[in-house]
């Protein structure tokens, strides 16, 4: 048992301070930061449970969007009304993932910062520079069936677990931060999530101690939205591939994947050729891929899955 201190927080800024100091991580659902405790991959010395804090809260935004607050519940953010109506594709990819009795636990922000589930970051007798950086990546020539085929190094080979993640990236949302000096910072989501290269270890672009505080969806794309996962079961189980699309009727749009790196994976430029199909599409966006034997099967499944996507949309 590795021994912590536990404290509640009441005021946002002073949170963020808290956790400046070494070894200090907020706590909310905790529905992966408690099983990472378990298995002692992560150790804080000092939990900061933010759940009073307030931040659970959906609400419109003077642009036209919704501001979501970073302790809204998956359950609660995938029902609203508003998030169904407008922004079907996140409603459905919350759905898809983890199960009824996690998303009723887990958090906006927290889902945005759940960590990989690549299979050597779990198991603590294999090097992994995610653990513990420099020690090397077991995964590269181990087993690689469900990791990165794009995005990633020499240092690791993961991929990002979210659903909701890959559909707030097609939406081109931003997160709501305050720093520990008390400072506020307003994140695209693009640059939200980092690619691993030498230093897998920060996943994010957030500073020590920075707390997300909500997440913003601009005005609503209108069009077809869809969230497709492919996966090894119907249920609670992590994408081998996920598509994220909104689609318009003249059959321009937006389209991200998820399952196949180390971000929800969206490359804009390769949006130019949606109406020219799936294979189009596809080729621009991973046209930089680097999959291993074992998971070669993603790139083809990746364009069968946006094919399967695109005549949805148009039916």
């Amino acid at each position: 048992m590795k021994t912590f201190t536990y404290e509640r927080a009441s005021v946002p800024a002073e949170a963020a301070a808290a956790a400046k100091g070494p070894g200090a991580r907020f706590i909310a659902g905790g529905t992966n930061l408690l099983d990472l405790m378990k298995l002692e991959i992560e150790t804080p010395r000092r939990l900061i449970d933010i759940n009073g804090l307030g931040f659970d809260k959906i609400e419109p935004t003077a642009e036209g969007g919704l501001r979501i607050g970073a302790l809204v519940r998956n359950t609660d953010l995938a029902a609203d009304e508003r998030v169904r109506r407008d922004y079907g594709v996140l409603s459905r990819a919350l759905l898809a993932g983890a199960s009824g009795q996690l998303r009723n636990k887990a958090t906006t922000s927290g889902n945005l910062l759940q960590r990989t589930r690549c299979p050597y970051f779990y198991d603590t007798n294999q090097p992994c520079n995610k653990r513990q950086p420099g020690s090397g990546c077991s995964a590269i020539g181990g087993f690689t069936r469900q990791l990165a085929v794009i995005g990633a190094s020499q240092a690791c080979i993961a991929t990002h677990p979210s659903d909701m993640a890959v559909a707030m990236r097609v939406l081109d949302a931003s997160v709501e931060t305050v720093r520990p000096d008390g400072g506020a910072r307003n994140i695209p989501i693009a640059d939200f999530h980092r690619l691993p290269g030498d230093t897998p270890h920060i996943e994010t672009t957030l500073q020590t101690g920075e707390l997300i505080t909500a997440v913003t969806l601009p005005r609503p794309l209108g069009g077809t939205q869809i969230y497709r996962k492919v996966r090894d079961r119907a249920s609670y189980a992590f994408a081998l591939v996920s598509v994220a699309a909104v689609v318009q009727r003249d059959g321009t749009g937006r389209v991200a994947l998820g399952g196949v790196a180390h971000k929800p994976w969206r490359v804009e430029a390769a949006e130019a050729a949606m109406p020219n199909g799936a294979k189009a599409v596809a080729g621009r966006l991973l046209a930089d891929a680097k999959p291993t034997d074992e998971n070669a099967f993603k790139l083809p499944l990746a364009e069968r899955t946006l094919a399967s996507v695109l005549a949805e949309a148009k039916a």
